[in-house]
């Protein structure tokens, strides 16, 4: 393939900048990831980045976080003079905070997307959505459909059933968000193909859940409604060459080749440590996919897990760990430690920490695990930040009333938590703007 006819690009997501992990801060991990991915995107040659969203840990990051991808892109900019990048916001994004920058950042070539607008006709003004991605020789290769997190106040009541009076059928509103998301969906990409050209690719990048995909087991936010909200791979029609998808942290294809997850390029949780985490590189040749391959990323720090067992076989663990070899204390492995105990033990903290004494690893996390108790009439304990709200919630209900909560309970519930979420949103004042 000669490099005129093609395009290359590499799709990554969930970077969650500024994330703390278990209150402590990463951002020595990921200035090395991104050095890596810089690194990566100039030895490939690559054409375009895509990010497809939770860019962000929060929807107020740190300054320090910001400078993390702004430096990126001015990097990434003076190594690659024509590349394209593409961001879109996810669920842990503030849409506006990403577009903020936007007509700053085209001047780097790069496009962010945050938002979903309307037009007066109460169609979706997808052209603001469709991002041309060039080649090596400058050439329009393919265009992108950079779809960024849909919230349900940004699609319900939009391309919906509506009753008599044109206002929004009544129905259950998670079904009315689904429809919208899938209605967004079919507009852009029919605006897509009345805008390329011959030869050229349609790649769509959505930050969104599908149907059958994996879901990770303890790190990712539920989207909106617990799962109700997924979406289909039917969504993406056989013309799309290449669908990069961001949310989920496993990385997986669904279903076809072409349709991917490329997963968060970090662990997120302990139960990520054995994650594939990586990078996809997809190369284009006129309309079509011609080849796919997952770039594993390298862990800049190490994390590790001690147990469970019982605690004598635990110390004796920790003991066995090597002394502090020659690394920066930024990079020592991060360690979670899980004892199973008969009895509480209330100096295990610091016979735990005894044991690491001159050991290079961060103890993060020590879980304890107990007995049931309800026989003895004592309450089951409960770790809240393993447990999260949801799960937490669902045992308070079953708790009160003797049974689960309903699909229908589980949704208004989501539909709050996500707006308690959002809420945490300040919108930029005039005052207030950079």
């Amino acid at each position: 393939m000669t490099r005129d006819t093609v395009l290359k690009l590499i799709h990554t997501a969930d970077w969650h900048l500024g994330q703390t992990f278990h209150g402590q801060e990463r951002h020595a991990e990921h200035r090395l990831f991104l050095d890596w991915l810089l690194d990566t995107l100039v030895e490939r040659e690559a054409d375009a980045l895509l990010v497809a969203g939770d860019i962000f840990d929060v929807v107020n990051p740190s300054l320090r976080a910001q400078e993390l991808l702004y430096d990126f892109i001015v990097s990434a900019h003076e190594r690659l003079p024509h590349l394209d990048i593409v961001l879109i916001a996810g669920n842990h994004d503030s849409g506006n905070r990403i577009e903020l920058p936007a007509p700053l950042m085209r001047r780097l070539r790069t496009h962010a997307l945050g938002r979903v607008s309307w037009l007066d006709d109460g169609s979706l003004d997808a052209e603001r959505l469709l991002v041309p991605l060039t080649n090596a020789v400058g050439a329009t290769r393919a265009w992108c459909l950079a779809l960024p997190f849909l919230r349900p106040a940004e699609v319900t009541g939009h391309g919906i059933a509506r009753n008599d009076e044109g206002e929004p059928a009544t129905g259950a509103p998670r079904h009315d968000y689904v429809a919208g998301i899938s209605h967004v969906h079919e507009q852009l990409i029919d605006a897509a193909r009345k805008r390329r050209a011959p030869g050229q690719a349609l790649v769509a990048m959505s930050h969104a859940h599908l149907h059958g995909a994996a879901v990770s087991e303890a790190s990712e936010r539920p989207i909106v409604i617990g799962g109700e909200e997924s979406i289909s791979a039917g969504l993406f029609p056989a013309d799309i060459a290449y669908v990069a998808l961001g949310h989920l942290h496993r990385a997986q294809q669904v279903g076809e080749d072409r349709i991917r997850y490329s997963g968060s390029p970090l662990p997120l949780d302990f139960s990520e440590v054995n994650y594939p985490h990586q990078v996809v590189e997809a190369v284009l040749k006129g309309e079509s996919l011609a080849q796919v391959e997952a770039i594993a990323v390298p862990r800049p720090v190490a994390m590790q897990r001690v147990g469970p067992g019982d605690l004598d076989e635990v110390l004796g663990e920790l003991e066995a760990l090597p002394h502090a070899p020659a690394l920066e204390r930024e990079q020592w492995p991060w360690l979670e430690v899980r004892v199973s105990l008969t009895a509480p033990v209330p100096d295990l903290r610091a016979r735990v920490e005894a044991a690491l004494d001159g050991k290079a690893v961060r103890l993060l996390r020590l879980e304890r695990r107990l007995p049931q108790q309800a026989a003895d009439g004592m309450p089951e304990r409960v770790d809240l930040e393993q447990l999260g709200p949801r799960k937490l919630f669902q045992r308070t209900w079953e708790k009160q009333w003797g049974e689960l909560p309903g699909d229908d309970v589980l949704a208004d519930f989501d539909q709050l938590l996500q707006d308690v979420l959002d809420a945490h949103e300040e919108p930029l004042s005039e005052e207030r703007r950079p």
